[in-house]
C-alpha cells in the first residue's frame, strides 16, 4: 500500500495514493522548497532499521524503486547537488539528467534544465577524466580550499570544472560552501552526502532539512550512519513535515524548527 501520512494523524491513509504510483507532480509539490527561503540546504539520506547508511559500501542495497523516484524528485526541484568526494568515487557519480517531468517547473523558477553537481574535496583527489567533469548539461563545480594543490585545481579546470574556493587552508568550510553557491545563484541546495559531508553540514548548523529514507531492513555489521564525524555539543532538534509509507519503506521529511 502507498499512503501519504499526515502529521496530524499518522494512522489515517490518503485515499487518493493508496492504490497507485504517486506521480512524479504529486511528488514535486511534496517536496517543494519553501518560498522566500534561500539558500535551502536539504540532505537526502536512506538508513536501515538499525542504523546503516550502507550495504557493502553503497546505499542502493538498502533502497527501493520508490526511493529512488524521491531521488530524481529532489535533484529535479534543486539548483546544485552538493556531495563528497568519497561518494562521488564509491557511488559512480554521473552528471545529472535534465528530465522532461521537471522541465516546466524548472523553467518557470528560472532554473537551469538540470541541477549542477557540486563535488566537496580537500585533496582534489578525483578522476577528471569521467563525464561528470568533462561533459555535464551543466558545469560540475568543486569546492576545496585555498591551499589546495595547485595541480589539481590545473587539472579540474582544464577538466571543464568551475572551481570554489571555500576554506582558509586545506579544508572545507561548510558555511562558506553554501554561501558560495548562494553567491551564484544556486540556492536550492541538496546534499546526497557522504556520511562525513553530511555530519559537517549538521556541525555548522547549515542543514536546514533532511528527508531520511527509513529502509524495512536489518544488516548489523559496521556500515556507517547517515551522518559522521564529531558529536554536536548539545543535538539538534528538527520537526516532522511530511511522511510517506510504501510497503514498509517510510519516506520521512524533517525541518529545522
Amino acid at each position: 500500500m502507498r499512503r501519504l501520512l499526515p502529521v496530524t494523524d499518522l494512522t489515517t491513509p490518503a485515499a487518493s495514493a493508496a492504490d497507485r504510483e504517486w506521480t512524479l507532480d504529486e511528488l514535486a509539490d511534496a517536496y517543494a522548497y519553501p518560498e522566500g527561503r534561500r539558500p535551502w540546504l536539504r540532505a537526502n539520506m536512506v538508513s536501515t532499521l538499525d542504523g546503516a547508511a550502507q550495504h557493502d559500501g553503497r546505499s542502493q542495497g538498502i533502497s527501493c524503486p520508490t526511493d529512488m523516484r524521491i531521488f530524481g524528485t529532489l535533484r529535479g526541484l534543486a539548483d546544485a547537488v552538493v556531495v563528497g568526494a568519497e561518494t562521488v568515487r564509491l557511488e559512480g557519480y554521473r552528471p545529472a539528467k535534465a528530465r522532461e517531468a521537471f522541465a516546466a517547473r524548472r523553467e518557470a523558477a528560472g532554473q537551469a534544465p538540470a541541477p549542477a553537481i557540486a563535488v566537496v574535496s580537500a585533496s582534489l583527489d578525483l578522476d577528471f577524466s569521467l563525464p561528470l567533469f568533462t561533459s555535464p548539461l551543466v558545469p560540475t563545480f568543486v569546492i576545496t580550499g585555498v591551499t589546495a594543490p595547485s595541480d589539481r585545481v590545473h587539472a579540474a579546470r582544464e577538466a571543464g570544472a568551475e572551481v570554489l574556493f571555500a576554506g582558509d587552508g586545506a579544508s572545507v568550510d561548510p558555511a562558506r560552501a553554501v554561501a558560495e553557491l548562494a553567491g551564484r545563484g544556486f540556492g536550492r541546495l541538496l546534499t546526497e552526502g557522504g556520511p562525513r559531508l553530511l555530519g559537517q553540514f549538521m556541525a555548522a548548523g547549515v542543514l536546514d532539512e533532511l528527508c531520511l529514507t527509513v529502509s524495512p531492513l536489518l544488516t548489523a555489521g559496521d556500515a556507517q550512519r547517515i551522518a559522521g564525524g564529531p558529536a554536536l555539543s548539545v543535538p539538534e532538534r528538527f520537526s516532522l513535515i511530511s511522511l510517506l509509507e510504501e510497503a514498509g519503506f517510510l519516506f520521512t521529511r524533517y525541518g529545522k524548527i
